[in-house]
């Protein structure tokens, strides 16, 4: 794919990927940090919205 690089170890394994910014970057590179920070809090424990807005309130981050 133009502007994407695979990157392997010794056993020739895909390890890494390096992107083309000038290409990729912008929205479409946010969007792909956006999933992987999505996937990596999946299994974090929730918070109800009522109580994430009332601890900004309380902190006077948030308009009563």
């Amino acid at each position: 794919m133009d502007g994407i690089l695979y990157l392997t170890d010794e056993n020739n394994k895909k390890r890494f990927v390096q992107i083309d910014i000038d290409k990729y970057g912008g929205e479409y590179l946010q969007d792909l940090i956006d999933g992987l920070v999505a996937e990596s809090r999946k299994n974090e424990e929730s918070v109800p919205l009522e109580e994430v807005l009332e601890g900004l309130k309380e902190a006077g981050k948030l308009d009563e």
